[in-house]
């Protein structure tokens, strides 16, 4: 079993010194197709550039190489590294995300049910303390633990797509004509 607590205390590191911030670290695909994914972001902009992307790929890489020499390799097989950024309908996983994220739609999954509810959709109505609450579609504010949370993300909608706005979108009106 991959060491997740172990692969991120690795990792941000790196992505601090790059003056990224560590969204998630995930290991998944199985003996099938391993992959370690990394989503990381600028702070200022919630967004991460191609160039930071493969930087981060680099660092990590080459980290992770120096402590396989050492013989203390963090991921003993062979897998793939997927560097990204969290996307528009990203995932939410610090508790600082929600609150970033108030007046957003979200699905957020609970490790156990509460209320006789373990799926949560709505608008995100703000943190307290180290709870969040959600006003769930149909039914009422709802307000959980963090600690309850097993996964959450923005849901994509017109609201998140106009908040959110590119780095740059210069160019994008220039087609390249090969000829």
């Amino acid at each position: 079993m991959t060491d997740i607590a172990r692969l991120t205390a690795l990792i941000e590191p790196e992505a601090t010194a790059l003056g990224l911030s560590l969204v998630r670290v995930k290991f998944f695909g199985g003996k099938s197709d391993p992959t370690l994914q990394i989503m990381a972001e600028r702070p200022d902009t919630r967004q991460l550039t191609i160039d930071d992307c493969a930087e981060l790929s680099r660092r990590v890489s080459d980290r992770f190489d120096a402590l396989e020499a050492e013989g203390a390799d963090p991921i003993e097989d062979a897998y793939r590294l997927e560097v990204s950024s969290p996307g528009i309908d990203r995932p939410l996983t610090r508790l600082a995300d929600f609150a970033d994220w108030q007046g957003h739609e979200a699905r957020i999954t609970l490790a156990e049910p509460v209320e006789g509810r373990k799926q949560l959709t709505g608008d995100l109505m703000g943190v307290e303390g180290d709870r969040v609450t959600i006003d769930v579609r149909k039914h009422k504010p709802m307000t959980v633990e963090f600690a309850q949370i097993a996964d959450a993300k923005l849901l994509l909608t017109d609201r998140l797509i106009a908040a959110t706005q590119p780095i740059s979108a210069e160019g994008a009106d220039k087609i390249l004509m090969e000829g």
